[in-house]
């Protein structure tokens, strides 16, 4: 078997890894959660679950990658053969699932890059971009699929293209060469958008909107989910991109300095983003004399509907859109590429495979995926899977994977891992390894499983009070369900696969 390839520094090891976490929900998702959620008071739930999940789980998915240098599947299998299918379930639905309806969603962008150059969406964005770009019947029926959308589908087909040139190239010369470009590009437009609105008319009330505290919020129960549950999603935890990506460290790597640089970077990220967002909506609101809640919304409709209307608005909008649009595609392209490279990284571990050979075939495979969701209901059959595969899936993942590291693994292990790269020594080593660890092991244990329980619990009891969005049972069941499910069976039959050269000791 060939050497296992590696990172060039480990500064393209953290370009890539914040690139997979820094997606389009930092930027469409996280300023509409702290605004419903206590605005500046949300922060405190916030950086609780930082802290306390967060950097915990991505610091145990970096040290079980790179103390085992394996992908999802090989680490799990590492621990016990019988939970091999656990990796292979993560990295098995995100693939064939998130990245397919994640990379139309991009396709949406480039489309809309385009459209802002002359504001194609003209004075309705919302009719312009459910009925006529999406070509949508305005019901709920997941059944009346209707044709593909070609500009769509063209995008889609660009956008995977790209995806594969990345992926193509290998980790060095493919994945790190190509985040040292995007990573400083995303962060030079972000800074751009954010100075350029923050100087628009209005741009204080949205921001006072944005980080005035309610703290009478926090002792609401939902609050604190939607923290963990923001946190979670927004680290790629649960993905099985950030083991796939440690494995491919130095030895001589310090896990628990890149899990902050990382888990830190994301977080600010996140609310740095959210001043831009809040400062264009403020500046939406004083022009046409409404409230702030009059205009804001959430992901989808903020990306297509709220943001083009004042990309309309704006004087050089059409320069302020491109950059916004150009801004998700880099977004997205950072963490699709993330998400291929796991699936990738398991299937060369398992079967030894030509890595060049396999790159082809998964993103011809992920392209046809993706078609579906570029039909006349695309837009219902995402709004479904995303919410069972982040829901359920990714929460299932966090926690059985807490669980099998803490509890059966033992944390101990991966501790020893973490100190031996420190390069600490006396008074500070004892301090470092009687509190800090003890304290990660603890949240490992105890406090991640927790409170994802509670969230997958509180969802599951909306679930049975009524169908997901009021959409027919037959489409959530068969759908969202459905999806969990095929994975999860064919997670099962990789697992039973023979590994080429006898499985990993």
């Amino acid at each position: 078997m060939k050497d296992r390839s590696k990172w060039g520094t480990n500064a393209g090891f953290l370009l890539a890894a914040i690139g997979s976490a820094i997606g389009l929900g930092n930027i469409w998702r996280f300023p509409y959660v702290a605004y419903e959620n206590g605005g500046g008071a949300f922060l405190i739930p916030y950086f609780v679950a930082l802290f306390t999940a967060g950097i915990p789980i991505l610091m145990l998915e970096f040290a079980l990658g790179h103390h085992r240098e394996a992908s999802a599947p090989k680490a799990f299998r590492h621990i016990d053969a019988k939970w091999e299918w656990l990796g292979w379930w993560a990295v098995t639905f995100v693939m064939f699932g998130i990245s397919l309806y994640y990379i139309v969603i991009m396709g949406w962008c480039a489309n809309y890059m385009v459209f802002s150059l002359n504001c194609a969406w003209g004075e309705d964005p919302n009719t312009f971009f459910f009925d006529e770009f999406l070509g949508m019947s305005g019901n709920k029926d997941v059944w009346q699929i209707g044709g593909i959308s070609w500009p769509i589908a063209t995008a889609v087909a660009v956008i995977w293209l790209i995806n594969w040139i990345i992926a193509y190239g290998g980790i060095e010369k493919g994945i790190e060469r190509a985040v040292k470009i995007m990573m400083p590009v995303l962060f030079l437009i972000t800074a751009v958008i954010i100075v350029w609105a923050l100087f628009l008319p209005g741009a204080q009330k949205g921001i006072k909107h944005y980080v005035t505290p309610d703290f009478n919020k926090i002792t609401d129960l939902k609050v604190w989910i939607a923290a963990y549950g923001q946190i979670f999603f927004s680290l790629s935890l649960g993905f099985g991109i950030m083991i796939a990506y440690s494995s491919y460290l130095s030895r001589e790597a310090n896990i628990f300095k890149n899990s902050l640089i990382v888990g830190f970077s994301n977080s600010m990220y996140e609310v740095f983003a959210g001043f831009g967002v809040f400062a264009i909506l403020g500046y939406m609101a004083t022009r046409q004399s409404q409230e702030i809640k009059e205009v804001v919304s959430s992901g989808i409709g903020l990306a297509f509907v709220a943001y083009p209307k004042a990309i309309s608005l704006l004087p050089s909008g059409s320069y302020f859109g491109f950059l916004f649009f150009l801004l998700l595609i880099i977004a997205g392209i950072s963490s699709s590429i993330s998400i291929i490279e796991a699936f990738t990284s398991a299937i060369l571990d398992k079967f030894a495979l030509a890595r060049k050979k396999v790159i082809t075939v998964i993103c011809l495979l992920g392209f046809f995926g993706s078609l579906v969701f570029t039909t006349h209901v695309g837009l219902l059959w995402l709004d479904i899977v995303d919410h069972f595969l982040n829901q359920y899936g990714l929460i299932t993942v966090g926690i059985v994977e807490a669980l099998i590291v803490g509890w059966i693994y033992r944390t101990d292990k991966l501790k020893a891992h973490i100190v031996s790269n420190l390069g600490l020594s006396g008074t500070r080593h004892k301090i470092f390894d009687y509190v800090i660890l003890q304290l990660w092991m603890y949240c490992i244990r105890f406090i991640t499983p927790v409170a994802l329980g509670i969230a997958i619990i509180h969802s599951l009891i909306g679930e049975f009070a009524e169908p997901y969005s009021d959409y027919p049972v037959s489409g959530v069941i068969i759908l969202g369900v459905g999806w969990l499910l095929v994975t999860h069976i064919f997670a099962f039959g990789l697992s039973g696969l023979p590994w080429r050269g006898g499985p990993p000791r």
